[in-house]
């Protein structure tokens, strides 16, 4: 099982805040979709990651279902949910 860190995301609108990220990755070595993401957490073969940049401190990236809409990932920090993920830099092409 591999432990990711993921530094950057892209959403098909970069400056939206409400938009769903398409995919996460590190370049240069791995860029996944958010299907492929969710699909590791759910098998429990990868784990995934965000680093605050100002405290240092470890989000991990969960899988949340809410009731009659699609899946979608979101850190999971102190105990609560947060928006680290869209904090990222827009992944290069």
């Amino acid at each position: 099982m591999a432990d990711c860190q993921v530094t950057c995301i892209t959403k098909l609108h970069p400056n939206s805040s409400h938009e769903h990220i398409t995919h996460l990755g590190n370049p240069p070595t791995w860029k996944l979709t958010r299907e492929q993401v969710i699909a590791c957490i759910d098998e429990k073969t990868d784990t995934f990651y965000v680093l605050d940049p100002y405290t240092g401190k470890r989000a991990d990236v969960g899988v949340v279902r809410p009731a009659g809409r699609p899946a979608f990932l979101r850190t999971y920090a102190d105990g609560d949910w947060n928006d680290n993920l869209l904090s990222l830099n827009q992944c290069p092409i």
